[in-house]
């Protein structure tokens, strides 16, 4: 599978119900990873959070 973003990209991050609370505003994607089932992987960041996060493609969308 093929990444729809890019590294740099701006992005919204919805988290799931059963991730603990996320930042509000856009994330930063740092670096593409594996895809997991039929979901590509990438690891955020939030200039108001002090660590990565770890999202599926699904749960991201064009900022």
């Amino acid at each position: 599978m093929k990444h729809k973003f890019p590294i740099g990209t701006r992005v919204l991050f919805t988290a799931s119900n059963v991730a603990r609370p996320a930042a509000s505003g856009s994330y930063e994607i740092i670096r593409l990873l594996p895809t997991e089932g039929d979901d590509c992987q990438y690891r955020i960041k939030s200039s108001t959070e002090a660590f990565e996060r770890v999202a599926k493609e699904s749960q991201l969308a064009q900022s």
